[in-house]
């Protein structure tokens, strides 16, 4: 696969606004969504089924809780949280498949549903749950559906796929069976079809998942090039947090539909919990209690602690280990970002009960 060359020559005859303009092109302004959930029955048998029929019982679900959202042209914003916050609810409300009960959703200047048909030309969508692509035909065939779909002129079809199987590696299966291809060749195609129209934004919603490191790479590297060369505002949920912090630097955290965080990713250490690593090699085997550590594991001499060096200083916990026994060796680095969000989600899950 060639890196690097054709990407600037993508959106060649598409017009866009200027990167420098301030004005957001997504704003998402006091927006709430509620879901009613059918719910099963106490009674069994014919009488259970009487009530479902007859006096059905719903739960309401608050999905989004007065959201408001600004993201400016050119930005890679990763969105995240924990299941059920509120995440998938605000991509499809951005990709016209959803409408808020509250407030109001705006993106490229036009209302969602309402400029629907001139809307959905001028944006991109993925989900990594589901396919664009036929099935059982090639995948050159849902290519080639697309471009009717969207009256792409010929010429234009014609260098942009080239341009997707250039940048994407699609050639070696672009004439393959869509169900006979990987899950990571799957998404390289509908990454390529969501694109073939040349869209100025990007709605990706977890468009890693379950992919191999090798083809995360690729995905990931392919969306960096995409937004720095040619200005693709692209907004994605990943459940992987690690991938969104090498992607993206603005952070947009929801629990339970409403915004918990929207900042940096070192701000969302510092505020949290500045969490790091220390391993200690000892004389000994035997690992030193520490007073503001949590021991983690010990492998030989060597142990391994986890502390909050907002609140820790790690002078103090190297002076305890001091008085233990003999420090051979030190090391430490920040906590995984993944181990940070996880102790995230576990506050949050605590605070609500």
């Amino acid at each position: 696969m060639t890196w690097g060359i054709g990407a600037k020559r993508l959106y060649k005859n598409y017009p866009m606004s200027s990167p420098e303009s301030s004005e957001p092109i997504v704003t998402l302004s006091n927006v709430s969504k509620t879901f009613r959930q059918l719910q099963a029955s106490r009674l069994s048998g014919p009488l259970g089924l009487a009530q479902r029929l007859f006096r059905p019982t719903y739960r309401e679900v608050r999905a989004l809780q007065h959201i408001d959202l600004n993201i400016q042209r050119g930005e890679i914003v990763a969105y995240a949280g924990p299941n059920g916050a509120g995440k998938s609810t605000t991509v499809k409300m951005l990709s016209a498949m959803l409408v808020p009960d509250e407030g109001t959703v705006r993106v490229l200047g036009m209302d969602p549903v309402r400029d629907r048909v001139r809307y959905v030309r001028r944006i991109g969508v993925v989900f990594g749950q589901r396919t664009e692509l036929w099935l059982d035909q090639p995948v050159s065939a849902s290519f080639e559906w697309k471009r009717v779909v969207w009256d792409v002129p010929r010429e234009r079809y014609a260098r942009m796929v080239e341009q997707m199987k250039d940048l994407l590696g699609l050639t070696p299966f672009y004439n393959s069976l869509a169900r006979e291809l990987s899950l990571g060749q799957k998404m390289r195609a509908d990454l390529g079809l969501a694109l073939i129209h040349e869209p100025e934004i990007l709605f990706l919603d977890e468009p890693t998942l379950g992919l191999d490191v090798l083809a995360k790479r690729t995905i990931l590297d392919f969306i960096k090039q995409i937004n720095r060369e040619q200005q693709v505002t692209v907004m994605l949920t990943s459940h992987d947090m690690s991938d969104l912090e090498a992607l993206a630097e603005r952070v947009v955290m929801v629990d339970q539909g409403r915004i918990a965080f929207d900042g940096s990713w070192e701000r969302l250490r510092r505020e949290f919990t500045d969490q790091r690593i220390l391993w200690v090699e000892t004389l000994s085997a035997q690992p030193p209690q520490l007073t503001g550590a949590e021991h983690i594991r010990s492998e030989g001499n060597r142990h391994e602690y986890r502390f909050d060096a907002a609140r820790i200083n790690i002078v103090g916990l190297l002076e305890q280990v001091a008085v233990q026994t003999t420090v051979l060796d030190v090391e430490t680095h920040r906590a995984a970002i993944d181990d940070i969000i996880a102790n995230i989600y576990a506050r949050w899950q605590v605070s609500t009960k």
